[in-house]
């Protein structure tokens, strides 16, 4: 089983020095310790394990040490910044493995530009040598790229040229969505695999600033000093640390403090439970503080966040999840309005941000997604997000405990309209209703109120309201029809239907990903014993089927 959780203490593939307000993040990938066997990551070359530790070290950065404003990626090889991903871990690799490989490193990438929005680190690449394919695309994700002018080192994107692929980490949408370079410029450097270096590379937009080696790192502090000025919450003085997770994988079940996970691997299908919070923590802002990862905001979405990338991972065949909370809709209000209150402060923002892509990383999950609200849920507040991350809501209508006031109820928080945007760069109420402003405004009118099934349905916040005697048949029947379609349809659909109206670059990478580049990985011009990502190395030269399709 492929986990997601690392230690400092187990880093195999990056180097971190501190100084003052600024990290320096050096990657100095070891050959020999590739997540699989069979391969040897030469030339700095990464696979998912060396991402999982980039995902590790960021994360802690951004709670562990409130005072880094800015982090600045270089290489600890000499002439070598990074080759991008491995091409033999990619050639001997299943599809599946691709997808989810590259999906994963996007959404690391899209990390590095989302803490750099909210008013956490900024982020600099300073290359230092060869920078190729997704050794370039980590510097694209970052707010600024330095180049030593020093005649070898250069910038590439060649997977056309030489593996008959697309970049897989966003390199072709941010080059022309980012960075506005021309399109004939970019086909130009797209199809060149030698790459591009000095001047050129400031005239054609690829990279911001050159400098020779001499005046190299003059230039790097320079930058830093610059986008330190722009960070305005990082200002703590100190840090939390991020314990390790209580975490129990079992054969059918994976549980944790927070969330619970029943698989059912007949079915296809898994049952997510989530624990809301209780009086206990209702904190201020010095509580949340002094008990840091325990508070249940924090332990909650660092739990889910690891329970999706396992079941991404781990559960191929694992295709509709239904997800249940459990609790107080009370205490996950006022924790919300916590959240909410205290936005300014460094350590709550970095939650709220911890929310927001772990919520876009559920969206991007190729499943289907059922939120089941029974009698016992507390899907109020952020726990409330998640009804518009499902593609179908259940709500149980029981009319007698409605009318006394015991039944199923949602409610929406102020957090629902702000700061939990998709990767559309709109919230979840606004992609859902289209960005409609009337609608929008009537539903801020009751955030806060209790709404009964019929309530939330008239607003427009739930699916189907099926009542008790229908209840446990009618969701039985829609998960059991679900599991019986095409999960590649599926996967289209969803991929669709969940992001309708405004794209954003964020979008466009995700969804190329998942149309193009899943087709492209798949055809036999790149795949096959003759194609051009199994024969890179060889000294074989790939045939291709001409067919323009």
């Amino acid at each position: 089983m492929i986990t997601f959780e690392r230690l400092p203490k187990n880093y195999k593939h990056w180097e971190i020095e501190y100084k003052s307000d600024r990290a320096y993040l050096y990657l100095n990938v070891s050959e020999k310790d590739g997540i699989k066997p069979g391969y040897e990551l030469k030339l700095n070359s990464y696979d998912l394990g060396v991402d999982i530790e980039l995902n590790d070290i960021i994360q802690r950065m951004r709670f562990e040490h409130p005072n880094i404003k800015v982090v600045i990626i270089t290489s600890k090889q000499e002439k070598n910044f990074s080759a991008g991903a491995n091409i033999y871990m990619l050639g001997m690799s299943e599809h599946s493995w691709k997808v989810n490989f590259c999906k994963f490193t996007n959404e690391t990438r899209n990390g590095f530009e989302d803490s750099s929005k909210s008013g956490s680190i900024k982020f600099i690449a300073a290359i230092n040598g060869i920078c190729a394919g997704g050794g370039y695309e980590v510097a694209l994700a970052c707010d600024e790229i330095l180049l030593v002018d020093d005649r070898s080192s250069t910038v590439s994107l060649p997977e056309v040229p030489l593996l008959g692929v697309l970049p897989g980490t966003g390199g072709v949408t941010r080059l022309v969505d980012k960075r506005n370079v021309r399109k004939d410029i970019a086909d130009m450097f797209c199809t060149n695999a030698d790459g591009v270096r000095g001047k050129k590379a400031i005239e054609w937009n690829l990279v911001d600033y050159i400098a020779p080696p001499s005046q190299f790192s003059d230039l790097i502090e320079k930058r830093a000093d610059k986008l330190c000025e722009e960070v305005k919450l990082r200002n703590g003085n100190n840090g939390i640390s991020l314990s390790k997770l209580n975490c129990s994988i079992k054969d059918n079940k994976i549980e944790y403090d927070t969330i619970s996970c029943s698989l059912n691997r007949n079915d296809r299908t898994a049952e997510i439970i989530i624990n809301g919070p209780s009086e206990k923590d209702i904190l201020n802002i010095e509580e949340i503080n002094k008990i840091g990862c325990e508070w249940w905001a924090l332990k909650f979405i660092r739990e889910l966040d690891d329970l999706i990338l396992l079941l991404r991972t781990n559960e191929l065949e694992i295709g509709v999840l239904t997800i249940k909370s459990k609790g107080s809709l009370d205490c996950i209000n006022n924790l919300s309005n916590i959240l909410y209150d205290n936005k300014e402060n460094w350590l709550i923002n970095e939650i709220i941000g911890h929310i927001r892509r772990t919520f876009s990383r559920l969206d991007i999950s190729s499943r289907s997604i059922f939120t089941i609200i029974d009698n016992d849920s507390c899907f109020g507040g952020i726990l409330s997000e998640l009804l518009f991350c499902a593609d179908r809501s259940y709500m149980l209508n029981n009319e007698l405990l409605n009318k006394n006031k015991n039944g199923p109820f949602i409610s929406l928080s102020n957090l629902n309209f702000n700061f939990l945007h998709m990767v559309n760069g709109q919230t979840r109420l606004e992609t859902r209703f289209n960005s409609n402003k009337d609608k929008l405004k009537s539903l801020k009118d009751i955030i806060g109120l209790k709404l009964n099934a019929e309530e939330a349905f008239q607003h427009g916040l739930i699916t189907v309201i099926p009542d008790d005697l229908d209840w446990d048949e009618e969701i039985r029947l829609s998960i059991e029809e679900r599991t019986t379609f095409s999960p590649d349809a599926l996967t289209g659909l969803e991929a669709n239907l969940r992001f309708p109206g405004k794209e954003s670059c964020e979008t466009k990478i995700f969804g190329r990903l998942s149309a193009w580049q899943n087709w492209i990985f798949n055809r036999p011009n790149a795949s096959s014993d003759k194609g051009a990502l199994k024969l890179f190395g060889s000294g074989s030269k790939a045939k291709f089927d001409n067919k323009r399709v």
